[in-house]
């Protein structure tokens, strides 16, 4: 009953051999709270007074940091010198708008604004980025713009030293120049109300997040975004999750030696 109160709410799928998994991620919060059972936890969920509160904090124990700068840059690529250019190039072109939809601590929505700046397109052309995640803890680490480590793994040092600055605590803060690029929110992917101001942005990126998604949560997912979305506009996702049968709607094409999905 929990799972599938999960699944409905957040499109997260624990499958019947995965469900130690969710066990692990929810149970320190049943403990944080005095209960003693997953009954329990679901009831608290499904009807307490406070359960939107809890709903953001069980986002957070569910949410997977793994990203960092500069990864799978060849889609990127594709971004800043094809579809951008072919974007401005047409007659009376509008504001371009990128949406980073899963951005969890906002370390790929400042590589497409770190790429862009490069390329010289802000000095050039009105762009808006824009990064959500449904995890609240992770947007407030976005909006600090303080990175460890980890996170440059990916990152030339050239562009590293460019952009950010060493703070204390091994932490990396992003410049102000680059970071103020980007409108920070929350969203849940699976409810169209709280995206569909998002989704009608010309380009998404939306990467490693379908991969915890059941079919059924993608295929909807899908549907919001090729109903919101304007024509053309253009769709990233990661290599693992390119599935035809999931995007029945777009028209699967490349763009610069990239792959990506196309409402046309």
């Amino acid at each position: 009953m929990l799972r599938d109160l999960i699944h409905e709410r957040t499109g997260i799928f624990y499958e019947n051999g995965r469900s130690y998994l969710l066990v692990d991620k929810v149970s320190p919060l049943i403990v944080s709270r005095g209960l003693t059972s997953l009954l329990d936890y679901y009831y608290v969920l499904k009807y307490d007074a406070q359960a939107d509160a809890e709903w953001q904090r069980l986002m957070d124990a569910l949410s997977v940091p793994e990203t960092f700068f500069w990864r799978s840059v060849d889609q990127i690529d594709a971004l800043t010198d094809i579809l951008v250019p072919r974007h401005f190039a047409q007659p009376g072109a509008k504001p371009l708008t990128i949406w980073s939809a899963a951005c969890s601590t906002g370390e790929e929505p400042l590589t497409i604004a770190m790429s862009l700046n490069e390329k010289g397109w802000f000095n050039r052309a009105p762009i808006e980025i824009i990064g959500s995640d449904a995890s609240p803890a992770a947007i407030t680490t976005a909006r600090q713009g303080e990175y460890r480590e980890r996170s440059f793994r990916n990152l030339p040092p050239v562009l590293r030293a460019k952009y950010f600055s060493e703070g204390a605590n091994n932490r990396w803060r992003a410049s102000p120049a680059i970071h103020s690029r980007i409108r920070w929110a929350n969203a849940n992917l699976t409810s169209e109300s709280e995206i569909k101001s998002f989704a009608t942005a010309d380009v998404i990126f939306c990467r490693n997040v379908f991969i915890y998604f059941s079919e059924t949560a993608i295929m909807n997912t899908l549907k919001s975004f090729y109903k919101l979305m304007p024509s053309p506009a253009y769709l990233f996702v990661a290599a693992a999750e390119l599935s035809i049968k999931l995007a029945r709607d777009f028209e699967l094409a490349e763009v610069g030696g990239a792959l990506a999905y196309v409402k046309r």
